[in-house]
């Protein structure tokens, strides 16, 4: 089967319970000395170091001179803390729908924002991450447009050969399904995250989903493609 499905992890796969702002802002306040630095930061669909330097750039520090590195750092470290927390949990109908996919056949990949690291220490808890073959990462690249060619790469030299068009995006925010629609490739709207069904019925996604419980509705389109 031609296909490769790629997804987001926060807000798609997983709640972290909060585990990575808090981190971030942990990390802030061990550098820096600043509390709460990330309050103000929009999150959604971006990137770890595209949120990073945001940060830095809002208290008035450079991103150049080794910063955004240590801050990377900095946030792992506080990370594999804070997902150790009780309202981390899985979305609806995930686990299924992921092992449905192997049984079909379907290779699976990331496309997310999150740092490699990052997405390997919120999947590893949920038994998620060896779901997934490979993937596009934030630190492949900061600019989320840019990761689809990235993970196609990734899987030629793993022996699959997609183009974007064999492609399914899966993602939960505008920013997924521009990443996937500037590529021409399919895309999986799912309204487990912030933003709200109707929002998400105004991009361009090819379906938006309530949850992946909805088995049917996602098996149809993803068969059809």
């Amino acid at each position: 089967m031609n296909k490769l499905i790629l997804f987001d992890i926060d807000g798609t796969l997983i709640s972290t319970g909060g585990a990575g702002s808090r981190a971030l802002d942990r990390a802030f306040l061990e550098l820096f000395g600043i509390r709460d630095a990330f309050r103000n930061i929009s999150m959604a669909g971006k990137t770890d170091p595209e949120i990073m330097r945001e940060g830095l750039t809002a208290h008035g520090f450079s991103h150049v001179d080794g910063n955004l590195e240590k801050m990377k750092d900095m946030y792992l470290h506080f990370l594999r803390q804070e997902i150790e927390n009780p309202l981390r949990h899985l979305k609806p109908g995930i686990r299924d729908a992921l092992t449905i996919f192997n049984r079909e056949g379907i290779p699976l990949g990331l496309l997310t924002g999150n740092l490699r690291q990052g997405a390997q220490i919120k999947l590893s808890p949920f038994g998620l991450y060896e779901f997934f073959l490979d993937g596009a990462f934030g630190s492949d690249d900061e600019d989320r447009d840019r990761l689809l060619p990235i993970a196609i790469d990734k899987f030629a030299k793993k022996g699959f050969e997609f183009s974007p068009q064999d492609c399914i995006i899966v993602g939960d925010t505008p920013r997924d399904v521009r990443c996937a629609k500037v590529h021409g490739a399919n895309c999986i709207a799912v309204a487990t995250g912030p933003y709200s069904k109707e929002h998400l019925l105004d991009t361009e996604a090819d379906i938006v989903l309530e949850s992946f419980e909805e088995r049917e509705k996602y098996m149809d389109f993803i068969m059809r493609r």
